[in-house]
């Protein structure tokens, strides 16, 4: 990751705050993190002062040849979703592409990394929004209107506005692992990683005293991820029917309560195995999957990787100490 360039690319109309995003995430030094930060520059493929929303004025420092040298490139919206991208855009993304450069995109954003032809053949997502314009212009991709961020290896895109965020942590979340991309999230006051879909912020009317139920029932499901859970037990913590806790549930979050848990009990698999290096079963019986086999079977499904290779790129070398 040593000297790994992060480029974003301005615009005439520039969408604010997907751009701020970029900055905030990639430009901040952060020397209390110790790893090799990323080096952050902004280009354009238009000259002179650059309108944004909200009235500001941006200026930048570097045109599209900076493309052609960046190890990731940043899309942060486009200013219009039925305006084609300049050609010069396009050419220089697909060549970045074609060297192996890592191209991201943030709500409107993936319509230019799709007039490059980078997505074909590819899942990508988009603000819900334009999901379905998105689907009707290009039909070679495969849009994912409920992901907060669909990963490509390659080619990663973001939902609308806010998403973008939980993206670029994802990105700091490959390259140096769960813990940095924790402190990360920390300083930004940010939770590391949403669960669900942007089918949760769809608008949809749900009674507060429901909100509270399930965000009560959240907190206990985190307190108890050893518990032998299963709906009819969560149910019956939430003093709710099975089927009525299984729809407000997904309205909520965009995933069923046994999906939801998974991810929990993966996530908390991960910061155990980066801090500590306890045998697998016991590991697995901490986070609540009972078996080896299950959290291997899980934690593949949610993180497409292995437990053990992901502790060989992340864990730290620590001997185990008493586990309650």
């Amino acid at each position: 990751m040593k000297d790994h360039l992060v480029a974003a690319v301005a615009y005439d109309r520039l969408c604010t705050f997907e751009f701020a995003c970029t900055a905030e995430l990639f430009a901040l030094p952060r020397p209390e993190l110790e790893v090799d930060w990323y080096r952050y520059a902004v280009c354009s493929p238009e000259r002179g002062r650059l309108r944004s929303a909200g009235g500001l004025i941006v200026e930048a420092p570097y045109t599209l040849r900076l493309l052609a040298r960046a190890d990731t490139i940043v899309m942060p919206g486009w200013r219009d979703v039925h305006e084609a991208p300049p050609p010069a855009l396009v050419k220089a993304l697909a060549e970045a592409y074609e060297r192996g450069a890592r191209l991201t995109s943030i709500c409107s954003g993936v319509f230019v990394l799709a007039a490059a032809g980078v997505l074909d053949g590819k899942s990508a997502t988009t603000h819900w929004r334009y999901a379905d314009l998105l689907a009707q212009r290009f039909p070679s991709i495969k849009v994912r209107p409920d992901e907060l961020y669909v990963d490509e290896g390659q080619v990663i895109t973001a939902a609308g506005s806010a998403a973008g965020l939980d993206m670029l942590l994802h990105l700091v979340r490959r390259d140096h692992g769960g813990r940095i991309a924790n402190r990360v999230a920390q300083r930004l006051v940010l939770p590391p990683h949403r669960d669900g879909g942007q089918a949760q912020f769809v608008p949809r009317p749900m009674p507060s005293d429901e909100i509270g139920r399930l965000a009560r029932l959240m907190d206990w499901m985190r307190a108890n991820p050893r518990l032998p859970h299963s709906l009819q037990s969560l149910a019956d913590e939430a003093a709710m029917s099975p089927r009525s806790l299984q729809r407000q549930f997904s309205e909520a979050t965009g995933l069923s309560p046994i999906d939801w848990l998974i991810r929990e009990r993966v996530a908390l698999a991960k910061d155990m195995l980066e801090a500590q290096d306890l045998p697998m079963a016991r590991l697995a019986e901490l986070a609540g999957f009972g078996s080896e086999e299950s959290l291997r079977r899980h934690f593949r499904a949610k993180a497409g990787t292995s437990p053990s290779a992901y502790r060989r790129r992340f864990g730290r070398a620590v001997t185990a100490g008493p586990v309650p």
